[in-house]
């Protein structure tokens, strides 16, 4: 392998290889199913032991850009990760950070709002029939009043996946979908208890008749509605527990 690598300079050496490593696989000088060099190579190369290697392969394996394979043929190689494996790990660190409190519900609805506006555009246009049968389903879920706060949530989740999915478009779903994924659950347990469920199923209900005739702009009008909604119930939320904190002192 005739790849040259920077030179390390202070942070951790094992976090300096591993991103060493993932330039050369991101520049395509590692090919995808390419067998990486031995711990033992690693380590003389970068002039480090072989347990910084070791935890340098373990960060690029979380990232999933290797694997590792047993037997005379083994070794460890240079992976493709899935969209859905890349989505998993942005939705991840997402989540962290809303709990971290780095983005609040204002900030999620303000990014729901602009991308799930495109989402109807498009999906008016190039919906499917099984598009609006997937979202009638989910709709049939929602209304059955002895549903759980926790399955209604979720049935919240997949309607506005199919939203869009209905989009036909790869990049639009692969941003949208990590967006929701990470941060429509989290607003769904702020709001839940301030939540009228039979809005909720009437905007969807809004949504899905409009993607039927076609209709973007009513169905953006729904999405609308039910994005000011969760601005409202937040407010209402922060209300109670600013009351609940204030009772408890």
């Amino acid at each position: 392998m005739s790849i040259k690598f920077e030179p390390l300079i202070t942070e951790s050496l094992a976090k300096q290889i591993a991103e060493n490593i993932r330039e050369a696989i991101v520049k395509g000088s590692l090919k995808v199913d390419e067998r990486l060099p031995t711990e033992e190579e690693l380590a003389a190369r970068f002039e480090v032991s072989r347990p910084t290697i070791r935890e340098a392969l373990k960060r690029l394996a979380a990232q999933h850009l290797i694997r590792s394979r047993r037997g005379p043929t083994g070794g460890t190689f240079v992976n493709r990760p899935s969209q859905d494996e890349v989505r998993l790990n942005l939705t991840n660190a997402m989540t962290l950070l809303v709990g971290m409190g780095e983005f609040n519900l204002a900030d999620i609805a303000e990014t729901r709002q602009g991308l799930e506006t495109l989402c109807c555009r498009l999906a008016a246009e190039r919906r499917t029939d099984a598009h609006l049968v997937a979202l009638a389903v989910e709709l049939d879920i929602q209304r059955d009043p002895e549903l759980s706060d926790v399955d209604f949530c979720a049935s919240d989740v997949r309607f506005h996946r199919v939203l869009a999915d209905a989009t036909d478009n790869a990049l639009l779903k692969f941003i949208v979908l990590t967006v929701i994924d990470a941060l429509q659950p989290v607003a769904n347990m702020v709001v839940y208890q301030f939540r009228k469920r039979q809005r909720l199923v009437s905007q969807h209900e809004s949504i899905l008749a409009a993607l039927q005739a076609r209709d973007a702009d009513s169905a953006i009008a729904a999405l609308n509605e039910q994005i000011a909604d969760l601005g409202e119930k937040y407010a209402q939320a922060c209300t109670s527990r600013v009351r609940h904190n204030q009772s408890g002192l």
